[in-house]
Formats: C-alpha cells, structure tokens, sequence
C-alpha cells in the first residue's frame, strides 16, 4: 500500500485532520454547534461552484466564503443566545440554495468530487494547507486550552471572569471554517459533518474531564482515519463514506461495551 507515493500523501494529511478536526468539533459540541460542520460544509460547496463558474481556485474561494458564513453565524447566534441551532439552520439553508443553484452552471464531475471527497488525489497546495493548519489548530488548542474550556461549558461566567470570549470565538470560528472547507474536499462535504461530531459522541460515552473527552475524540478519529483509508484501499471503497462509517462502528462499539460493563455493575450490585 506504502510503495503508492498517492496512499503516503492520505495518510499523512488524512491523520493531520483527524486530529485537528475532533479537537474543534468536541468544543462546538459543548457550545452546542455540533451541527456547524454541515451547514459550513454546504457553504463550501457554494463556493466551490463560484470558484469553478470564475475560474478561479476552488479551494481558496470555498474557503472565502466559509469563512464569511462562519463570521455571520457568530453574528446571528448573538441575536438568538438561547437558540444558537437557528444560525446553522439559515446558513444551511443559504448554502443548500446556493450550491443547488450553482451546480447546474458546473461540470458535473469536478463539482461531484467536492461531495465525496478525493483524499487519494491531494494537491501540493493542499498538503500546505493541511500542514498550516494542524499547527495553528494545535497552537490556538494549546495556548487558549482554559479559555476554550470556559467557553465551552458558559459563555457569560467566561467573560464575567475575563475571558475574551469574542476574540476565542471568532478565532475559533475561521479556524473551523478553514479546516470545514479543506476537508470537504478532502473528505466530501457530505460527510464532514460526521467526522467532526461522532468521534466526541464516542469520548462522551467514557470520557470523565474536557481534556480527556478531547484526547479520545482524537484517539477515535485518528483509529477511524487509519482503518479506514487501508479498508478503503484493499476493497476498493470510497475513502471518505468508508472512514464514516468505521467512526460510527466505533461509536456502536463503545456503546455496547458501556452497557455490558453497566449491566455487570449491576449484577454485582446486586449480589
């Protein structure tokens, strides 16, 4: 499998988001967001079909426009504190419009690569990307570890002990952004979403902390990631719906095994 310099370069950029991308989708979880990974996926496909009709490079005007959905999503979540899913809803709507508009004025073939992902065919561009991102996801997790942590649980007692809660979110918010409109590609906009969210589901079910629920989000994805990709190689899969669906045999998995051990609990409870 590792003689194909093509399977080297989707390990590689394949394990970098698998870390990168559970580290944001477990806070947008706890921020209750967990849906911002479609909404923003479809987004990118809007400006995939605008880069294309354009001539321009799809990825970086996917990129734009995900960017500028994110920053409107903050805006519109402000207006509705208590209903933050209202923004995702809007802005997939916006996005399912759009890129259902625009599609009829693409090629077929170069806009149905961006709905299931192509990580076997990966550009010098977007191996760059994938590397700046890693470590800007990496560093902002790192340096902002506590702030994320307070926003994650409450927003308001997070500014009430001085956090800068708008400067984290916005960070937050185009980082998410860029690595939603770089998967997408990569991985399909379909699916994204999926590997954002249920790899934390997963570390929901055993984690006892936010940093461990983090750790084994990651753990997950990167499994899921590396099974995937050789499932999908050996059987001739597609790499990214192959690597969903490992993610939510994963997520069955510890489910089952959660409830054996409390079935068991129980029973020893009992005598």
């Amino acid at each position: 499998m590792f003689e194909y310099e093509f399977m080297k370069v989707a390990f590689l950029v394949g394990i970098l988001l698998s870390v990168i991308i559970p580290l944001l989708g477990s806070i947008l979880v706890f921020k209750r967001l967990s849906m911002i990974g479609d909404s923003l996926s479809h987004i990118s496909l809007a400006g995939v079909a605008i880069g294309l009709i354009a001539g321009a490079q799809p990825m970086l005007s996917a990129i734009l426009f995900t960017v500028l959905a994110t920053l409107l999503i903050e805006m519109i979540r402000k207006k509705f504190p208590q209903y933050a899913e209202i923004s995702l809803a809007i802005m997939m709507s916006a996005g399912i419009g759009l890129s259902g508009l625009l599609s009829s004025y693409v090629p077929a073939n170069n806009f149905s690569s961006y709905l299931f992902g192509s990580i076997i065919s990966i550009s010098s561009l977007e191996i760059y990307l994938a590397i700046a991102l890693f470590v800007s996801v990496l560093l902002f997790s790192i340096l902002f570890y506590r702030d994320l942590m307070f926003i994650s649980y409450n927003e308001t007692s997070a500014e009430l002990s001085g956090v800068p809660v708008k400067t984290v979110n916005i960070i937050l918010s185009v980082l998410t952004a860029v690595v939603i409109a770089l998967a997408s590609k990569m991985i399909g906009a379909l699916i994204v979403s999926s590997i954002m969210v249920i790899p934390t589901a997963s570390s929901l079910q055993i984690a006892k902390s936010y940093k461990s629920t983090l750790l084994f989000a990651v753990l997950f994805s990167v499994i899921s990631m590396i099974v995937g990709l050789t499932v999908s190689f050996y059987v001739g899969l597609k790499p990214g719906a192959t690597v969903c669906l490992i993610n939510i045999a994963i997520l069955m998995i510890v489910l089952m095994i959660k409830a054996i051990v409390a079935k068991k609990q129980k029973h020893h409870k009992h005598n």
